[in-house]
């Protein structure tokens, strides 16, 4: 058995699986499959590892914040490539989410977060937490002058 999200798009499929697997580390493209007509009908891709189909499905169906895809980065460098080619086109949103320029939201988190917030005593973890709701892209730096550190 394996599970796969799945993802439908009208008609950007191909391009935004593209997209993805350029701007994620250790990414790739698995297959595309193609209707009689030639055009685009699925594409399946991994991106780190975790696999994902794109369905040009058409307009029936659209995107809400509802759903997300995390995206858990090492370092600050990854974190401002990341949310530099998922804004293109797109647009930012509160505490490390965006919604790209094909309407698929994603919480785009530092590592860090989670090991700030683990250990935290409730008031540093409050501040923690303050500052997150307090950014757009996530800064690592502010997040451990926030906890004290």
């Amino acid at each position: 058995m394996r599970v796969s999200t799945f993802l439908w798009f009208d008609g950007r499929a191909e391009e935004a699986a593209d997209h993805y697997t350029g701007l994620i580390a250790d990414s790739e493209i698995l297959d595309v499959q193609r209707g009689a007509d030639g055009r685009v009908t699925t594409v399946s891709f991994e991106l780190a590892g975790q696999r994902y189909i794109a369905y040009n499905g058409g307009p029936q169906f659209a995107f809400t914040g509802a759903l997300s895809i995390y995206v858990e980065c090492d370092t600050q460098d990854e974190i401002d490539t990341v949310w530099a080619g998922l804004t293109d086109g797109g647009r930012e949103g509160p505490g490390g989410s965006l919604t790209d320029r094909f309407g698929v939201t994603w919480q785009v988190i530092p590592k860090a977060l989670g090991e700030l917030l683990g250990g935290a005593e409730p008031e540093a973890a409050e501040r923690i937490l303050t500052a997150v709701h307090g950014m757009t892209k996530i800064d690592i730096q502010g997040l451990l002058a926030a906890s004290g550190r």
